[in-house]
């Protein structure tokens, strides 16, 4: 099995440290692929993160498992690094195939009912929330359609189990830390011995995650990201296995960046702070791309996370209104 390095247009498997496998699951998004990490442990396997829930997702699993020659039900943990549906919606279905037993931080567990579950109100209070910070009405029916077509793809929900501090897979104990910003209940794994981390979207090769303000989850997503960014940094990692993108060898150098590009992103936006709207400030700053309303969504929620740090360090002003405008300082 070592010896299994395959790309194809459905799944790529490579191997990497600890005889564990990089598994690439194609997701609908412009970063192709949700990478998904699978170790021995005992007789058995730990699956770290399951990928998108389409007919190509499932389908690349079911090869998957044929290319490794391991049967579904050798699978008895799963451990999710965040909720969001490139890296969780395939976990029903998993459960139901594998019978594994799922765990994710409380946090985000509580966000899969509160987003994706039966009684849900996420998708109405997203357009709520963007409406109220200026976008127009129809561009914010948009948002709210695509986020309702969206539950398809991380139902069935699964059932969920709380993680510990420390766990076990690949013969080696692995701390999980919190790393809130991409989403509240995000986690990393850290082999201490070896300085490796399995970051889940965390940081990310080429792209940086994206860090937005959320009904339901922390309203500080930016003063979270980049408190969890300097405790990563003190870890002093020596490699980084990633959600997206390559493997990452310079973690440090790569965190100094990502504080870099944000504190450049927060200067940019304190500029344009003129008694505008997060819509029309999201407008200015994106306006190189043409956006689908699902990028539109997380472009304006990522502009309003840094319009509000801006507010909070006192930097700008926050003006309650119908919309929400921000000013620059007297």
């Amino acid at each position: 099995m070592s010896n299994i390095h395959k790309k194809g247009e459905s799944v790529t498997i490579e191997p990497i440290d600890f005889n564990g496998y990089r598994i690439g699951i194609p997701i609908p998004f412009p970063m192709k692929y949700v990478y998904c990490y699978l170790f021995k442990q005992d007789s058995h396997y730990v699956l770290i993160d399951v990928g998108y829930n389409n007919k190509r997702g499932r389908a690349a699993w079911e090869e998957a498992f044929q290319e490794l020659n391991i049967h579904p039900n050798q699978i008895k943990t799963i451990y999710l690094t965040h909720f969001h549906p490139d890296h969780a919606g395939l976990a029903g279905w998993m459960q139901q195939l594998t019978g594994a037993q799922i765990y994710m931080h409380e946090i985000d567990a509580q966000m899969m009912q509160h987003v994706w579950g039966d009684e849900s109100r996420q998708a109405e209070n997203i357009k709520e929330m963007v409406a109220r910070h200026g976008t127009p009405l129809v561009l914010a029916d948009e948002i709210e359609r695509q986020m309702v077509l969206m539950i398809d793809h991380i139902r069935p929900l699964p059932a969920i189990s709380v993680i510990a501090e420390q766990v076990e897979f690949a013969e080696k104990h692995w701390k999980v830390i919190h790393t809130p910003g991409h989403s509240t209940g995000h986690i990393c794994f850290f082999q201490e011995e070896e300085k490796v981390l399995i970051s889940g979207d965390h940081i990310l090769d080429k792209i940086t995650p994206n860090i937005s303000v959320w009904p339901g989850s922390s309203q500080t997503p930016l003063h979270d990201y980049i408190r969890s960014l300097y405790k990563v940094r003190d870890l002093h990692v020596k490699k980084a296995f990633s959600g997206h993108g390559n493997p990452i060898d310079h973690v440090n150098k790569r965190i100094d960046q990502l504080l870099v590009h944000h504190e450049e992103r927060l200067a940019a936006m304190e500029g344009m702070a003129l008694g505008r709207s997060a819509f029309e400030v999201a407008e200015a700053s994106f306006a190189h791309k043409e956006l689908t309303p699902h990028q539109w969504r997380f472009a304006i929620a990522e502009t309003i996370a840094h319009l509000d740090y801006l507010s909070f360090e006192n930097r700008i002003n926050k003006v309650i209104g119908n919309p929400i405008k921000y000013n620059q300082l007297n």
